[in-house]
Parts: C-alpha cells; structure tokens; sequence
C-alpha cells in the first residue's frame, strides 16, 4: 500500500464490507424487515452499486444527502431532519420517497405538501428512555434534546395524515437496549400505531459486532409486525461498514517532552473527528494499551492545535521516522466528517477488491482545499 499513494490514506476493504452486507441481509429476510443505509455515517457512494444488492435504500438528514442517495443507491430514499428549510423543501420533494417530521408544527407546516406530492410520511418519537452510558452527545433521549416529540408534546390531531412513525435512540447498542426503547415506545405510544403503514426504528444498532444479540433483533421486529401490521425499517450506519476501513498514515517525528511522542501526517482533528468529540481510541494494527508493550508513545497529529492528540499506543520495537500506521474500523463517521482545518490535506479514498487489488477511488489537493473557501 506504501508504494502507490503518498499517506495518509483511507481503504474500505470490499470482503469486510460483504461480510457485514450478508449478515445485514440474513437479518432483514429472517426479520421480515427494510434495511437501509445510514449516510450520516458512511457515503462513500463509489460503493452504493455494491451495497444496494443487500440493502433496501437510504437514509439521508437534509438535502444533499438525499439527492446523493437518490442518483447513486436508488431504492428507497428517506430523509429527516429536526427542521426543515422552506426554501429547499420542494427541490426535497423530488428525492425522498420517506419525509420524517421532527415536531407535529413541522408536519402541520410541510405534510400536506409532501402528501400531495405522493410521499409517505411520518413523525419522530422521543420516548425519553436514555439507555447509552456517558455520551450524551449522542444521546437522543438526554435531558433537553431537541429530537423527536415526546408524549407531553404530542399532538393527536396530525395522528390521521401520518403514515408512519420513527424513532432512534441507540448508538452502537446490542438489541437489549433496544427492547428497552421499544417497550417505552409501545408504552407511551403505542395505541397510534395501530393502522399505520410502517414504523421505523432508526439507526445505532451494532448488528455486525460479533456476539450481538440477532435473534433478540429478529424477535422484535417480528413482534411489531405482527401487533401492529406495519413495516418495519432499520437504517443502521456504523453495522455497515463496521471494521471494513482503515486509515493508513505515516510517521514524521519522534520527540520527547516527558513522554515519548510521534507526531503523525494524520489528524484526529481533521480526519477522525469522533476521537476527540466523543472522544474515544481508535484501534490501532499491531499496537497495544500504553506500556503493554516494551515501546509506548502518544500519537499526535501535526495540525497547530495542542489538543489534536489521537492516543497513547505501545509497539514491540521503537517508532522512527517514515514507518507506517494502520488504524482500524476508520470507515464509519471519517470520510464523512474530515475537514481541511490548518489546511491539511484530504485523505485518498482507496478501494481494496475482494482479490487483495487496491484501486484509487479519490485523490484530494490543493484545489479541494481552496475551494471551501473564498
């Protein structure tokens, strides 16, 4: 990989990615459900071709990501956002075929537009069951958050133009705490979803991790079928692409200011950010915890802000100038989230095919930088 492109650089790996599309596959044909692509997490869409064979469409929060998903993965295009803008709801109108509300003003605003124009709609549910441990950024059900209607502000008057209903609360979660959401659900809503076409029940379902709980899955989404006469849809993100990517980077410097430190050609900052908003510490090939092994440093990006720290690792042998660096599980929430902050360069999109061939997907410059700006 060293050889043909200069670092850093992203590979999706196409056998990982089929593995997870066969266990995706397996789980909505047993399930009777739609499985349908997160783009908020993965838009990659050089491989929307490949993963529409497995997947019933996508899921997009705004416009551009439902106009990509329309021209590229085709099949199903549902689309939410917690408000929608007046001037780009019609051009909206010709991409999503799903239109979730956020609030029943936000319905009672845009809904009969939308049924007017053929598509089906629904309303996002906050059942106000928090079932994620510390990270309330990514909390839905968090004291104060603005997504979805919670019972006190229901409004059963929108109840008959609704064709459905929507909730999402989970974040990389095992099916157990989604039963716990769907009683919740049932609990406080559950006598308006009798009659309706289908109930959706968003993303952060880790259904690729191995040792997750698929038959608990499978008997849910069976149970609401079967009470309630909808269908059901699951639009996971991460179980996707979930350890199909890597990102490949390089060694610059070896410094010392009390700890060793190796400063690399990629930035949590700008190319992972979730390593510093949520935070946590991505996996790192042929690495161990600090002072698990004989070597430990503190991988460190090269961008002027102090913080852009990736993590502390330890090697068999000492880090040195030039060596490289694969990070695991870098397809979920990086490409969609890098920037050019302190002007670092986009990394390349690089494809591995299933007989080991690396093929350049996207190479990034100068021009890509300048023009994000003015």
């Amino acid at each position: 990989m060293r050889d043909k492109w200069a670092t850093p650089y992203f590979v999706v790996d196409e056998g990982r990615l089929l593995n997870n599309l066969n266990i995706l596959k397996e789980v909505s044909e047993r399930a009777g459900c739609h499985i349908l692509l997160a783009q908020k997490a993965f838009s990659m869409y050089a491989v929307y071709p490949l993963l529409r064979k497995y997947l019933a469409g996508s899921t997009a929060s705004g416009l551009y990501e439902a106009k990509l998903g329309k021209e590229y993965f085709e099949g199903e295009t549902h689309v939410f956002s917690p408000a929608y803008r007046e001037d780009e709801f019609d051009e909206l109108l010709k991409y999503a075929d799903h239109i979730i509300f956020n609030s029943p003003s936000q319905v009672k605003k845009y809904g009969q537009r939308a049924k007017q124009a053929g598509k089906s709609i629904g309303l996002r549910l906050n059942p106000e069951c928090s079932t994620q441990d510390g990270h309330e950024i990514y909390d839905p059900c968090a004291f104060g958050s603005r997504l979805g209607t919670t019972l006190e502000n229901f409004d059963e008057s929108i109840v008959p133009l609704l064709d459905g209903f929507h909730f999402h609360t989970l974040c990389e979660q095992d099916s157990d705490d989604l039963e716990k959401t769907v009683c919740a659900v049932e609990e406080k809503f559950g006598k308006y979803l009798k009659g309706k076409r289908w109930l959706n029940l968003g993303g952060g379902h880790h259904i690729t991790r191995p040792g997750y709980d698929k038959e608990r899955l499978i008997r849910i989404v069976r149970h609401l079928k079967e009470t309630y006469d909808v269908e059901v849809y699951l639009e996971p993100g991460e179980a996707v692409v979930l350890n199909a990517g890597f990102l490949v980077c390089s060694v610059l410097e070896v410094m010392k200011n009390g700890i060793e430190i190796a400063i690399v050609d990629t930035s949590a900052a700008c190319h992972m950010p979730d390593v510093l908003e949520m935070p946590y510490r991505p996996p790192l090939k042929n690495s161990g915890l600090p002072e698990e092994k004989q070597y430990t440093y503190r991988l460190a990006g090269p961008t002027c802000l102090a913080g852009d720290v990736i993590g502390d690792y330890s090697f068999d042998e000492p880090l040195k100038e030039g060596d490289l660096l694969i990070f695991e599980d870098m397809a979920l929430y990086t490409m969609v989230k890098t920037n050019t902050f302190n002007g670092m360069p986009l990394p390349a999109i690089v494809f591995r095919k299933i007989d080991g061939n690396l093929e350049l997907v996207r190479e990034f410059g100068y021009e890509d930088f300048k023009n994000r700006l003015s």
